[in-house]
């Protein structure tokens, strides 16, 4: 088993920042999802997803604008692994001018009435449409529109 950590950010508009991979993953190339990826040694799953947020789009977040939402159990076919996802959500005010794209094709923020058009990877499958229909969507892009 491997172990992930990815952020989703939502944005004022309720739109999902999201990463387009292009063809070198193992684990579900030209397949969107978030931001994220493999652990590193005993690292903390928070820790895990705010350093490879940062080095996927050269943003640092703050551990304490981000909570665990959801631990994903995931089946990769590449890996014929079972692994596990950890979610973390936050608002932000961050739009597609402040994110470098370090990794993939593209990293930005999505319409979430596009996201059944959009090849998913494994684990966003199984959790952003959850997300979407729940009530921390709505709450995160209402916390984004807030004043800091």
């Amino acid at each position: 088993m491997t172990e992930f950590s990815s952020v989703l950010l939502v944005d004022a508009r309720g739109w999902i920042l999201m990463q387009e991979r292009d063809e070198h993953p193992v684990i579900d190339p030209e397949c969107w999802g978030f931001p994220g990826g493999g652990m590193e040694g005993d690292e903390e799953p928070l820790a895990g997803a705010l350093r490879e947020f940062d080095e996927e789009t050269g943003v640092q977040l703050d551990a304490a604008d981000l909570a665990l939402w959801r631990d994903v159990e995931v089946f990769h076919s590449a890996t014929a692994s079972d692994d596990v996802m950890h979610l973390f959500v936050g608002a932000t005010t961050l739009t597609d001018a402040d994110i470098t794209c370090a990794e993939g094709r593209r990293i930005v923020f999505v319409d979430p009435t596009r996201v059944p058009d959009l090849p998913l990877t494994a684990a966003t499958s199984l959790s952003l449409p959850d997300f979407l229909a729940s009530p921390d969507h709505a709450r995160l892009a209402a916390a984004a529109k807030e004043p800091a």
